[in-house]
């Protein structure tokens, strides 16, 4: 494998597939500001660029989003992957897809059902989710009617350094720098932080797509997690920890998500059986990156 199209170029994802390809040697990865929706663009593209190997990121991904815009979601999503497909087989493109999904796309859990494996049906709750599930369901016949070598992934919660605030754990992250920094009073603005998540470092998460590229098998699902299974409230406290910072907590009934999954936790047993892939990062080192990451751009 020595050159690999990222969709997606502008989101948290993509800047660690870079540098872990770049880490590696020898693997050029290629990136475009296309819009996926453009089959006709990005069969141009591909043409010309010849990657051994694509992963599929671009993505609406915002949950919140989703409920207020559905049909930017499913546009994005759904028919931007169905445009990508189209291209591969414009292209002539003969090498392997990985289309990222989302751990989402399981719905609403029971405790009894965890840790949760991909046998388990999908029962998607937002649009966002049942965007993933439509996609990966166009990329399953395409891998049987096209004959498109397809892998797809089930990521869980990913966090790192580069993500937006718009997802928790940043946002805490950057809560408790603005108040390191004295920029805000040592209050915390929380939503529901009882609830638990299989939290994995986004460069453990990149790790595993490119051991998917090489060894997983076609037309399969994975599940991309640590499989460990921990409260909100327990990653706030490590952070303010880590960070030297005491503050309040405050709940606020705008952060609250309405029907929000109690506890979640999955599977990696497939990826790690097939692939020989396993989280290698340390939680505080993941939780330390990402304070440092905010201190960097609240100076």
């Amino acid at each position: 494998m020595q050159g690999v199209w990222v969709t997606g170029r502008g989101g948290f994802v993509a800047p660690h597939i870079a540098a872990h390809a770049q880490a590696r040697g020898g693997i050029k990865v290629l990136s475009s500001d296309l819009d996926v929706r453009d089959r006709d663009a990005v069969a141009t593209f591909l043409q010309a660029a010849r990657p051994d190997a694509i992963v599929h990121l671009a993505a609406q991904s915002h949950v919140p989003a989703s409920f207020a815009d559905p049909r930017d979601t499913l546009d994005t999503n759904l028919m931007g992957t169905l445009s990508v497909l189209q291209a591969c087989r414009d292209a002539g493109f003969e090498g392997r897809l990985l289309f990222v999904s989302s751990g989402d796309v399981y719905g609403l859990l029971d405790p009894t059902e965890l840790p949760v494996r991909e046998s388990r049906p999908a029962r998607p709750r937002n649009p966002y989710a049942v965007s993933k599930v439509a996609a990966e369901l166009l990329c399953w016949q395409w891998n049987i009617t096209e004959g498109l070598d397809v892998v797809i992934a089930r990521p869980f919660n990913h966090i790192g350094p580069g993500q937006s605030e718009r997802f928790v754990v940043a946002d805490f992250a950057r809560q408790i720098i603005e108040i390191r920094q004295g920029k805000r009073e040592p209050v915390l603005h929380v939503g529901d932080i009882d609830v638990t998540r299989d939290f994995c470092d986004v460069r453990d998460i990149v790790s595993a797509y490119f051991a998917l590229l090489e060894k997983g098998r076609r037309g399969e699902i994975y599940n991309v997690c640590s499989g460990v299974e921990r409260t909100v409230r327990s990653v706030i406290e490590r952070l303010l920890s880590l960070a030297g910072v005491r503050a309040d907590i405050v709940q606020e009934s705008a952060r609250l998500r309405r029907a929000e999954q109690r506890r979640v936790q999955a599977d990696c047993s497939r990826l790690q059986n097939d692939t020989g892939w396993r989280a290698a990062i340390e939680f505080d080192r993941t939780l330390e990156d990402i304070l440092d990451y905010w201190e960097s751009q609240l100076k």
